[in-house]
């Protein structure tokens, strides 16, 4: 057994380890087969603490300093330097300058990114669906690694497997939560076939927040979570389908 993982050069080259997990290498079964790694889900308990323990392999790490959050689509960002144990903190990025501890975030279809200051030793990860991105935890992830010693200009941020434009249909009403906020936002929405509906661009629209906030260079993977059901997860997809539960995606990153 043997989770499978997405690399990206940008952040092998800045030598940290990382993974963008994909739902294959696992234990679990059914709508979760096969690497669940979410506490969050209904999946058996054991069956995802087996697939996070292959995951902290992966990274090189022990299960125990495989450290995920419990999410609660936030700006709030964290900063550890030890194992939290099974009273997970609630937030929705976290930063570290400590070797040997892998930080990790889940996802299936909210955008799940990986940061990188190698030269100052600063690693983050952040999961920006679109509440989270639209309420700040990029900017509030930015400033806590700046707290730690980051540098701005020296950060590289990768987005991982997300729905794309093409699979997220909203409705006017979300549309107009974002106008609201930035007339400029606009461009981030597409007419949809279905009237009175649009196609949101959620990495798009987290690009563009990075590239205001300064970062020294990110990379979106371009994957879409929603088309490619053999490699991920998607809860909009298990939503159309009338499944009753879904499997949760992975990011993770260590200072190697």
């Amino acid at each position: 057994m043997s989770a499978q993982r997405i690399e990206c050069d940008l952040l092998a080259e800045s030598g940290v380890a990382h993974g963008f997990f994909t739902r294959q290498g696992g234990v679990s079964t059914g709508v979760y087969a096969s690497l669940n790694g979410g506490r969050g889900s209904r999946d058996a308990p054991e069956a995802v603490s087996q697939n996070l323990a292959l995951m902290a392999d992966a990274l090189g790490v022990r299960p125990e300093n495989f450290l995920v959050p419990y999410l609660t689509h936030s700006p709030d960002c964290m900063i550890v330097d030890a194992p939290f144990g099974a009273d997970r903190p609630r937030c929705d990025a976290l930063v570290t300058t400590t070797r040997g501890l892998a930080l990790g975030v889940t996802g299936a279809d909210c955008g799940i990114l990986l940061f990188s200051d190698a030269s100052a030793g600063v690693i983050g990860a952040a999961h920006a669906g679109w509440k989270g991105a639209f309420t700040g935890v990029l900017e509030t992830t930015l400033q806590r690694m700046e707290e730690a010693g980051a540098s701005r200009p020296a950060i590289r941020v990768v987005l991982g497997p997300t729905i794309a434009r093409d699979s997220y249909e909203v409705g006017a009403e979300f549309r107009d939560r974002f106008l609201a906020q930035n007339a400029r936002n606009a461009r981030f929405f597409g007419l949809s076939r279905n009237a009175g509906h649009f196609m949101f661009d959620l990495p798009a629209y987290i690009g563009a927040k990075l590239a205001a906030e300064g970062v020294g260079e990110f990379r979106n993977l371009a994957l879409d979570t929603y088309a490619d059901e053999e490699r991920f997860y998607s809860y909009r997809r298990s939503v159309h389908r009338g499944e009753p539960d879904y499997g949760r995606l992975v990011a993770a990153i260590a200072l190697a």
